[in-house]
């Protein structure tokens, strides 16, 4: 695909730099080390996974709060902590915060203003996943749409760039990544019709080295997947809003795409390339390597963008995906090639396909698809956020499985017209949905991602909304949007430990160690997508405000 290369201007003071500065092969090596976590998702591949076993399925239960810190935040935290030389970086949808990873202790917290009416063009509530740091210095985006950089041991502001205009509904959720020197961001902003891209930066100055559209124009390859001519490519989507991984021996990103834009599919005919697709990138110059569609001519707001995670599986590269359409992919990396496609849901709980076809990667279409097209009202499983969404899977070195937050929530789909406005909701369809009748609105599944075999899984009346970390010591770690912050048994489910924080927990857990002691680390804090929509009274009374909790087991109790 084409680029377009940028250098805009930036404005920038004088790179001081912190000490003790992170370099590719640090970020590289995060996965295997376990008193640190300097890349997002613990490791390139985001597996979410500890080899540590100190706190074990015996001892859990009685894990203990260190420490908590508030963030003086009433919006959604999401953010995933980043550990280096004793200092976690957190973020809130407008502010950095170092905190002391040992007492709690914030040393210093930056706040990154933005206009107040970028907040509306913000669909599915006011968050920041995290923080990148690389070389002494910190990097985040802003709900309008810039590129900061932080000295990392003062908070100092030392560079913004700008990507484009928030209003027309560009904005920036995901933490960036590091790949190969250069920072890697996509842009946010699908439901508003924008057409979505990836973007590289230069850490040292901010300047922007390039841009890949992920939606191809004309002359490229890819736009005769946008059939019947007009300008539906140019409002078609395709964004991102979940951090890309990445492989440094292939040194290639792994992105995967938002949602077609409007929702209703009968305006754009074709695939709709490169809509709902996991897409391999050169990090040097955004050229896109391979791709997969997971969901050709999308009309249910089926985003591929919930995370890819790498491991090498039976002496194959792979990555692993579990898409918002309720199907659990495992392709070479290498290549492209699926490998496997399974439900990770429930039986009954997807009726717009019946399965993929592992030969062409198509899924194999129901009438309930065929006729939500067509302009009938339908009752779509899995509904528009998904039988999965943002909350981060792991995968279990121990085990070989991946464990899923789900998410069961049927809704009825019929066709509106749809009409582009700038900055505006661009949607096309009337749309309803609530709490299934029997209140199961969730589940937690333990899948493996080669052959789908089922090893358990946990009905649950409110999903969870956070992620996951697994560890060697068989216990799996994630968290309720009541605010209990839960231990599950990697081998069956059962619930071994859980702790009241006060607040919905929809953040990410991250599991350390210091001088011999393992850690657990959290943010819960109330505001995500399901709270914001669904209608769940189970939950109206949860009170809001971001916090950061860490645990261990009682200092001289670590054997159980």
């Amino acid at each position: 695909m084409k680029k377009t290369l940028l250098a805009l201007s930036v404005s920038a003071v004088a790179l001081t730099g912190a000490a003790h500065a992170q370099s590719a092969s640090d970020l590289a090596a995060d996965a295997q080390t376990t008193d640190e976590i300097i890349t997002y998702g613990m490791g390139y591949g985001q597996q979410r996974y500890s080899s540590l076993d100190q706190i074990n399925a015996d001892n859990v239960s009685s894990l203990a709060p260190v420490w908590t810190l508030s963030l003086a935040d009433t919006n959604s935290n999401e953010t995933f902590p980043i550990l280096h030389d004793g200092t976690f970086y957190v973020t809130t949808h407008d502010a950095t915060v170092a905190i002391d990873a040992m007492t709690g202790k914030q040393k210093w917290k930056t706040y990154s203003d933005y206009p107040s009416d970028a907040k509306r063009i913000l669909c599915c509530g006011v968050h920041n996943r995290g923080v990148a740091i690389y070389e002494g210095k910190l990097f985040r985006g802003t709900p309008d749409a810039h590129v900061i950089a932080l000295d990392a041991e003062t908070g100092e502001e030392l560079w913004r760039t700008r990507s484009d205009d928030y209003k027309l509904g560009h904005n920036f959720t995901a933490a960036p990544q590091i790949a190969d020197g250069v920072i890697i961001l996509p842009v946010a902003g699908s439901d508003y019709g924008i057409r979505g891209y990836i973007e590289g930066y230069d850490p040292e100055t901010g300047e922007k080295l390039w841009r890949t559209y992920t939606i191809p124009g004309p002359g490229e390859q890819g736009h005769e997947t946008w059939e019947g001519g007009g300008d539906a490519w140019q409002h078609g989507g395709a964004g991102g809003w979940i951090t890309t991984s990445y492989d440094p021996e292939l040194n290639l990103i792994y992105m995967g795409t938002a949602n077609a834009s409007p929702f209703n599919a009968s305006v754009r005919p074709g695939d709709n390339l490169h809509t709902s697709s996991i897409l391999a990138i050169e990090s040097k110059t955004g050229e896109i390597k391979w791709h997969y569609q997971t969901s050709p001519h999308d009309a249910f707001d089926y985003d591929s963008m919930n995370e890819n995670v790498l491991a090498d599986i039976d002496g194959r590269k792979v990555l692993m995906h579990a898409n918002k359409n309720g199907f659990l992919y495992t392709l070479d990396r290498e290549t492209g090639e699926l490998i496997a496609a399974n439900p990770f849901m429930g039986e009954g709980q997807i009726n717009w396909a019946d399965g993929i076809d592992l030969e062409t990667g198509r899924p194999n279409h129901t009438e309930v698809y065929h006729k939500a097209v067509s302009g009938e009202q339908v009752t779509v499983q899995p509904g528009y956020l998904g039988g999965k969404n943002y909350a981060p899977m792991s995968y279990d070195q121990s085990t070989g499985n991946v464990y899923i937050n789900t998410l069961i929530l049927p809704f009825n789909h019929k066709n509106a017209e749809p009409v582009y406005t700038q900055g505006v909701m661009y949607v096309g369809v009337d749309m309803s949905f609530g709490v299934p009748e029997d209140g199961h609105a969730g589940d937690t599944v333990a899948i493996n991602p080669m052959t789908g075999e089922v090893a358990w899984r946990q009905e649950l009346g409110v999903p969870r909304w956070g992620g996951i970390a697994s560890t060697a010591g068989g216990v799996v770690f994630t968290g309720e949007l009541t605010g209990e912050f839960s231990a599950l048994d990697a081998a069956t489910g059962e619930v071994l430990w859980s702790y009241q924080t006060g607040s919905a927990v929809s953040g990410q857990p991250v599991v350390w160690e210091k001088d011999g002691r393992q850690f657990v680390t959290i943010g819960n804090g109330g505001g995500a997508t399901y709270d914001l929509v669904s209608g769940d009274d189970r939950i109206a009374n949860v009170p809001p405000g971001a916090s950061i909790w860490t645990f261990a087991l009682p200092e001289g109790g670590q054997d159980g």
